[in-house]
């Protein structure tokens, strides 16, 4: 088991090289509006289905998760990592990092 927190750099080089990678955002529709990474798929982690859809998701595939400022992710990738998922990245600051950035 990997978990990693990662800066921005460091986040986008490893989801867009490694084969596989999905990125989990984990924020609510509503902060949308803030931004958000192509290609990533919505898990709303205040949605009551969330632990079912996290626990139905392949546990050996690479998972890029964020949220607004990397807190919710960071735990998000905690409880995936409990759940026995191989490689959980978390994104140290969130959106609000990736756009100061990117």
């Amino acid at each position: 088991m990997s978990l990693q927190n990662l800066n921005v750099i460091d986040f986008k080089h490893g989801f867009e090289n490694e084969e596989g990678a999905v990125i989990i955002d984990v924020r609510t529709p509503a902060e949308l509006s803030e931004g958000q990474i192509d290609g990533h798929i919505m898990i709303n982690v205040a949605d009551p289905s969330f632990p079912a859809k996290i626990a139905g998701l392949d546990r050996t595939i690479p998972y890029y998760v964020y949220c607004r400022s990397g807190g919710r992710s960071g735990q998000v990738c905690n409880y995936m990592a409990s759940l026995g998922f191989e490689k959980v990245n978390n994104l140290v600051g969130g959106i609000i990092a990736w756009n100061s950035v990117m």
